[in-house]
């Protein structure tokens, strides 16, 4: 094969195949430039995280060639299996899961032990150390346990590691799956320095506007590339994308809104460029609105405070949380270590949805342990269906009656049949076995996989195997459903799928609660608290916690607003006016022709 001067990848013609006969990549050939920043798309399943495996040295295909960093790797099928060591010296990858990279029992080590590997000299990797521990905000940490962090810690702790490798390659697969708002910003602006330092970085995400920051954004589909090229030329492909299950990014589908409510204004991608527009549009409509366009950013009535929740909900609390504190670890005089929860309180009425934000670390995983009664809090109180929890004996009395989906459902399959595995919880309640087969079928149903009953659920895509365990936690049919983060990693379908699946649970009368680092996820639920080092520092329905007044606050402790209110923000600085406070992208499209002269669609 032949190689440009300055290729750091060169993938031609290359197939990969897992076992059981599955063609992770079919005839794929790509090739990236050193300092080009590529952006990898595409539905669950569709091979991205295999193509991120094989940029980045630790898969060779079984067909085709490969050449790394100058390496010729695999050459017609062939591999070289000491041109890939050499290459994998200069290659880093941030695994979608940091558990799946972090070796050591220390922050600091863990970070260190990629460049002791390869030989760097000790006072070099001290201060590759403490410099990407800076990059990445974990420098107070840096003599931590990584087991005792947050999902999100621990990714940044395997960014910085593999940061401090240096690598002329670096691959992240969904890095921002777990982070908070700051963090995704923060790891996008390191992206934008490793490029311009000449490293070739790919980034495999289901955030579709992370993608408007790339060079080039390859899109797969069953293990091809179906759609390549410039971030605008693939999002200008509407019925391609939507046929591969994927959105486009924001500015994109609010101009397709708005040019369906009679706006002229044209089609883009680039959010300053519709801001402009929009801006020029209004104009002749200023001093023309009606007395119903709100101009103080005031609840709408079924906000208002103490009015009863929306859709049904009781004003019964299915969960208090009363003063709670909760602390990990053992300090050297005998006391608990770090605090995680401090003083928190909360009220969860029964049939409601509630949202949990945070930044990461703030102690949102932890108030769901408690709250799913897996453990009982140092101080305070947690009530649970009229349970208190703090005894052993009686948090058993809970089991059945909560359901807790964790951060990466698909790791509590083990079962040899999708049927087996959803059925394990309803049979462990004792249930009769036709009770336990119509709980399975039902619940199987309802997560859209009756088809692949006697499937095993390895063999099933991510996303699948996500609704699998979710359907194991459904057929014991809990009153209270509790889910950690349960969009991360999804793509735009397999979101929409969970959001309608979700909303027929609540509907049938549970109660659910969600940790979310989405705020547009948070303000679609009855009710958000907000969680800032281990206290809660704000609490009410979306309207409340999302007013204008409290955009910094939010914004300071690295959460910001729902993005239907960002714009609506950056809209009314360029001139708009009268937007109110959007909650949604069709809310917002509607305030925008209303200011425009338009009304309302």
């Amino acid at each position: 094969m032949r190689e440009s001067p300055s290729s750091a990848i060169e993938l031609e013609a290359v197939t990969l195949r897992y076992p059981h006969g599955v063609t992770a990549l079919d005839h794929v050939s790509l090739s990236i430039a050193a300092g080009e920043r590529v952006c990898v798309l595409g539905a669950n399943g569709s091979g991205k995280s295999t193509l991120a495996l094989a940029c980045c040295g630790l898969l060779a295909p079984d067909e085709g060639s490969v050449s790394l960093v100058g390496h010729a790797c695999c050459v017609d099928g062939q591999v070289d299996l000491a041109a890939y060591r050499e290459a994998r010296r200069e290659l880093g990858l941030v695994f979608q899961n940091p558990d799946d990279q972090i070796v050591t029992t220390v922050v600091a080590e863990d970070v260190a032990f990629g460049p002791e590997n390869l030989g760097v000299a000790p006072d070099e990797i001290g201060r590759r150390v403490e410099r990407e521990l800076h990059r990445v905000a974990l420098q107070e940490l840096a003599d931590a346990d990584p087991s005792r962090l947050s999902g999100g810690q621990k990714q940044r702790v395997a960014i910085a590691g593999a940061l401090a490798m240096r690598p002329r390659v670096l691959v992240f697969d969904e890095p921002g799956a777990l982070l908070d708002m700051r963090g995704r910003r923060s790891i996008m602006a390191v992206m934008g320095k490793l490029a311009a330092e000449g490293v070739a970085v790919v980034h495999v995400t289901h955030f579709m506007d992370e993608a408007l920051a790339a060079d080039r954004v390859v899109v797969m589909d069953h293990g091809r590339i179906a759609l390549m090229g410039t971030p605008e030329e693939v999002f200008a492909s509407v019925d391609g994308l939507r046929g591969l299950g994927l959105e486009r990014p924001f500015a994109a589908r609010l101009s397709d809104r708005l040019r369906d409510r009679g706006l002229d204004v044209p089609w883009t991608c680039d959010e300053a460029e519709l801001e402009r527009a929009v801006a020029h549009a209004a104009q002749p409509a200023h001093g023309e609105h009606t007395d119903d366009a709100r101009t103080d950013g005031a609840p709408a009535s079924s906000d208002v405070p103490g009015k009863a929740p929306t859709q049904g909900a009781s004003t019964e609390s299915v969960v208090s949380v009363r003063n709670v504190s909760y602390a990990y670890g053992t300090a050297d005089d005998g006391r608990r270590g770090r605090k995680a929860l401090d003083g928190v309180s909360l009220e969860v009425p029964a049939g409601s949805t509630l949202a949990i934000v945070g930044q990461t670390g703030s102690g949102k995983s932890t108030l769901l342990r408690l709250v799913c009664a897996l453990e009982a809090p140092d101080a305070g109180e947690v009530v649970v269906a009229g349970v208190p929890t703090a005894r052993k004996r009686d948090r058993r009395r809970l089991h059945g009656r909560i359901g807790l989906v964790m951060q990466r459902p698909e790791r509590q399959l083990f079962a040899q049949t999708v049927r087996e595995d959803v059925s394990f919880g309803p049979r462990n309640l004792g249930l009769p076995a036709d009770e336990v087969a119509r709980r399975c079928d039902e619940a199987l149903a309802l997560v859209g996989l009756s088809g692949k009953a006697d499937a095993s659920p390895f063999e099933l895509s991510g996303g699948q195997q996500r609704l699998c365990a979710i359907a194991g936690i459904l057929a014991m049919r809990p009153r209270l459903l509790v889910l950690d983060e349960p969009m991360a990693g999804l793509d735009p379908r397999g979101r929409a799928e969970l959001m309608r699946i979700l909303a027929s649970v609540r509907e049938g009368g549970a109660t659910i609660v969600q940790v979310t680092h989405s705020m547009d996820d948070a303000a679609r639920c009855d009710r958000v608290v907000v969680l800032d080092r281990s206290h809660v520092i704000m609490a009410g329905r979306p309207r409340e916690v999302f007013a204008a007044r409290h955009g910094q606050e939010l914004r300071d402790v690295g959460l910001g607003m729902p993005r239907s209110l960002e714009v609506a923000r950056s809209l009314e600085g360029a001139g708009v006016p009268c937007l109110g406070e959007p909650l949604g992208i069709d809310e917002l499209a509607d305030a925008i022709a209303r200011a425009c002269g338009k009304g309302t669609a």
